[in-house]
């Protein structure tokens, strides 16, 4: 068994050097992103051990020691090629046990920049709770042990999840992680804005309950055995203990299953033709025709392709987000619903160049202007399914939480309003602006087609909003207008009225440009 883990720990620093050797750049990254790493984690630990003594420390540093192995239980799905040792099936066909192997790739685990961050960060965090002479034997301990938990939490996420991680499609699901730092950037704000103005005393609870829960309970355990809490302190390292070895067992388990089972990707399916009747039924509830064709492609793309669907995905969180939480932290205005009208709004733009290089089959069947009117008829349609109904909700939720409900028909005829004029400024800047999407990587416009994707968003964005300065005049002129309170309601029907319209002159102006610049349209997308 030390045989294999030394054997498996030289083989990970031989990935590293090897690594290292292929370029200049990769050495120049890797030295960066390690110093950068160790200074910010040197400062977390400077940070920490300023807090020792502090009445909150343990409300400061129970909770991040959670939030850190968070950290190591997510970012193995978003950054799946970060560790080329994370892939267990590259042994599958050595003799090995799945015990003696995990334990050797636990040790291997050990090396690297990832590791070394947590060991600094894990380090303040039980240094600034600790007192005493029991107090700082319990902290070495709780490193020790926090550090593996994390370190095979991580890995047993990896491991139950390799096949999907190591394919095309489980590579490009790593794109979803724009969402999760959307979402977190704006937790992390509303929870910095709490805390600044009631203090840390407010994650205290939060930390009495994490205090139980591996591995935070280990950092707990050190302040536990400072305050002369010894009985509770040992109880809490058992509980960080007991979850190691159910992590282990969890990993050793889905390891064997993962080295001995087929690869499910390979096999066919039992019953093809049940999933075929499945899929006819979304089908049968759109229209019938060009039109539902095309709706029903849009959906699908929506619901498959992993860019598509990660920008469907971060329009609906923030378009929620935004006016949820100011509307919670009592800084918001009703006006702010009208956010999520147009994130999913801009889901308009670049029609084409969503398609990528397979618009070449739509542009074979759009022979005349009529048949491109259909095509973008459809596509708007398959966008107002979702967003119509999503943003009357987002709505009716920043009324609710602001008790403003006598406003509630002039911001829904607002959102209507805006949403019908970027659906209109979307499919005409579709035909006249197309750029094209990578299909792996993390940009979003080819190089050398930037500028077209500012003109076409930023442009459309802009007309958008003077398309809508008929409702906004309206509005105001009901606001200071004497008896104008009276007739507010009039602006949900015009507003919805009023984008009705702008879609449809501006799908009947964008249908003859989409025929006339096929070619150049296909040329653009395909670049990619």
């Amino acid at each position: 068994m030390t045989h294999l883990t030394s054997t498996v720990v030289r083989l990970k620093l031989s990935l590293l050097r090897g690594g290292l050797r292929q370029s200049g750049g990769r050495r120049a990254a890797f030295v960066f992103s390690a110093v950068i790493a160790v200074l910010f984690a040197l400062l977390q630990l400077l940070g920490l051990l300023a807090l020792h003594g502090h009445a909150h420390a343990e409300a400061v540093a129970v909770p991040g020691t959670a939030v850190l192995a968070l950290g190591w239980a997510v970012l193995p799905l978003f950054f799946p090629t970060g560790d080329e040792t994370l892939d267990p099936t590259r042994l599958v066909m050595l003799p090995l046990r799945p015990r003696p192997l995990v334990r050797a790739l636990l040790a291997a685990s050990l090396v690297g920049i990832g590791p070394l961050f947590t060991l600094l960060v894990l380090a303040g965090c039980t240094l600034s709770l600790a007192d005493g002479a029991a107090g700082y034997v319990v902290s070495v301990l709780a490193v020790a042990l926090a550090l593996l938990v994390c370190v095979a939490l991580a890995r047993a996420v990896a491991t139950a999840n390799v096949r999907l991680l190591t394919s095309r499609k489980g590579r490009d699901l790593a794109v979803l992680s724009g969402l999760v730092i959307a979402i977190g950037a704006q937790l992390v704000n509303f929870g910095a804005r709490q805390l600044g103005s009631a203090g840390l005393g407010q994650l205290q609870p939060v930390a009495d309950v994490l205090s139980w829960v591996p591995p935070a309970s280990a950092v707990a355990a050190v302040h536990a055995a400072s305050q002369g809490s010894y009985g509770v302190a040992a109880a809490q390292l058992a509980v960080t203990a007991v979850g190691l070895a159910a992590l282990i067992a969890v990993w050793a388990r889905t390891l064997t299953r993962l080295m001995t089972a087929p690869d499910a990707s390979t096999l066919q399916p039992v019953d093809a033709g049940s999933r075929g009747r499945s899929a006819a039924g979304l089908g049968r509830l759109l229209p019938r025709g060009r039109t539902g064709t095309v709706m029903e492609r849009s959906l699908r793309y929506i619901w498959r392709d992993p860019k598509t669907k990660a920008a469907w995905v971060t329009s609906l969180a923030i378009g929620l987000i935004v006016p949820v939480l100011n509307a919670v932290q009592g800084t918001g205005s009703i006006y702010f619903a009208c956010f999520a009208a147009g994130m999913l709004g801009i889901q308009m733009y670049n029609q084409f160049g969503q398609d990528t290089s397979a618009f070449w089959m739509v542009a074979m069947t759009v022979s005349s202007p009529r048949d491109a009117y259909e095509e973008l008829r459809g596509r708007a349609l398959a966008l107002l399914l979702i967003t119509l109904p999503y943003a009357a909700l987002v709505t009716v939720v920043t009324t609710a939480l602001l008790g403003a409900w006598p406003r509630l028909p002039e911001v829904l005829g607002l959102s209507f309003a805006l949403l019908g004029a970027m659906l209109a400024t979307g499919a005409w800047t579709s035909a006249r602006f197309p750029y094209s999407i990578p299909q792996e990587g993390h940009k979003n416009v080819v190089p050398g087609q930037a500028g077209l994707a500012w003109i076409s968003i930023f442009g459309g964005m802009v007309s958008a909003a003077l398309l809508c300065s008929p409702v906004l005049a309206l509005t105001i002129w009901l606001h200071v207008s004497a008896g104008g309170e009276d007739w507010q309601w009039v602006l949900l029907p015009a507003g919805a009225a009023y984008g009705a319209g702008l879609t449809l002159g501006g799908l009947r102006l964008a249908a003859p440009r989409t025929a006339a610049r096929l070619p150049e349209i296909l040329a653009a997308v395909s670049k990619g």
